[in-house]
């Protein structure tokens, strides 16, 4: 299981690695002139390979065969969560002032909602499927799988919401003709109008009309969704790469509180609620909790791009939590097998 478990994370560091040596050869290009490699390659993803694969996962989805119970103790703790890392992180932040420069207000302003998706999202496909393959075979990964198909949609279009949200707060400060109304219309169109959550909500639209995915568009989104994966992994060690590491440093502290909650708190919070407090118990429970206890995802990384904030921290917790993976799944696998004793 160790071997398993290393080989993975050690593809997946050589992936990064990649990313890395490319940009500090600058194969792609210098961060200048208005053009920033990293910021072009996290577009690409964010604008074409996210919604396919966040498309094709919710048009694909069958309802009938999902394991509900599991699901539901995963996703309330897990979306509790995250309300509760965002609230804190909320409360913490400076009060805005009225007048002080559009752009660096719109950066703070995204930073709660991004804290809490890195503390709440874990890399349930690269380090999460071979685990739960090795460790608990077909049926594991079954659950693991409907967990999968619900993950991004759920965690990643609830911080959306609350991203949107804060920046039209944000904005209605620098306008003088502000309103209510103004505000809420802008929020919902660009919640609604978003590489991430138009794509779930067009693929619910598709999967409502009972008709399979036509085969050259399958392949079309099967194709692009398969390079999220090692897309996100290279612009990690890019970005690692055109980063000052002065300002990596100065990330470490905030993105070493972010480790500790993904891979401590977020699997204790859903252990208790799943097994003391909904009473799952053995193989589900077993899959939800290694779920809740996987390292922070690629993704995040693009999500902090997006909003041109924390994109120093945000690769710091990846690489950080990725480490601590290692000891703290041994930890979590113990506390289980106890409880199954």
């Amino acid at each position: 299981m160790s071997l398993i478990i290393f080989h993975k994370l050690l593809g997946i560091f050589c992936t990064v690695a990649v990313g890395w040596a490319a940009g500090r050869m600058r194969w792609l290009g210098e961060p200048a002139g208005g053009l920033d490699p990293a910021r072009l390659l996290g577009n690409a993803a964010f604008y074409i390979f996210v919604p396919a694969l966040l498309f094709r996962a919710t048009a694909r989805m069958d309802v009938a065969t999902m394991p509900w119970s599991a699901l539901g103790a995963y996703f309330v703790p897990a979306v509790a969560f995250v309300v509760a890392v965002y609230g804190w992180h909320r409360w913490r932040q400076p009060a805005q002032v009225p007048g002080t420069d559009l752009a660096a207000s719109e950066q703070a302003a995204a930073q709660p909602a991004t804290r809490a998706f890195a503390a709440s999202f874990g890399n349930s496909a690269q380090v999460g499927v071979p685990v739960v393959a090795a460790l608990f075979g077909e049926a594991g990964l079954g659950i693991h799988v409907a967990l999968i198909s619900l993950h991004a949609l759920l965690l990643l279009t609830l911080c959306t919401m609350l991203v949107e949200l804060d920046l039209a707060r944000t904005r209605s400060l620098h306008e003088a003709s502000a309103s209510l109304w103004r505000t809420l219309r802008s929020t919902v169109r660009n919640a609604v109008v978003h590489p991430v959550t138009l794509p779930v909500l067009l693929g619910a639209l598709w999967h409502a009309t009972g008709l399979p995915l036509p085969t050259p568009l399958d392949e079309t989104l099967v194709l692009l969704g398969s390079a999220v994966a090692p897309l996100c992994l290279v612009l990690i060690g890019i970005t690692l790469a055109y980063t000052d590491t002065r300002t990596v440093r100065r990330a470490a502290r905030a993105a070493l509180g972010t480790t500790l909650l993904k891979l401590l708190v977020l699997p204790a919070l859903v252990l208790a609620v799943a097994h003391w407090g909904l009473g799952l118990q053995g193989l589900a429970l077993q899959v939800v909790v290694l779920m809740a206890a996987l390292p922070t995802g690629s993704n995040v990384l693009i999500f902090a791009q997006r909003y041109h904030t924390l994109q120093a921290e945000a690769t710091t917790a990846i690489m950080l939590s990725t480490l601590g993976y290692m000891a703290t799944v041994t930890l979590w696998l113990a506390v289980l097998a106890r409880l199954a004793a």
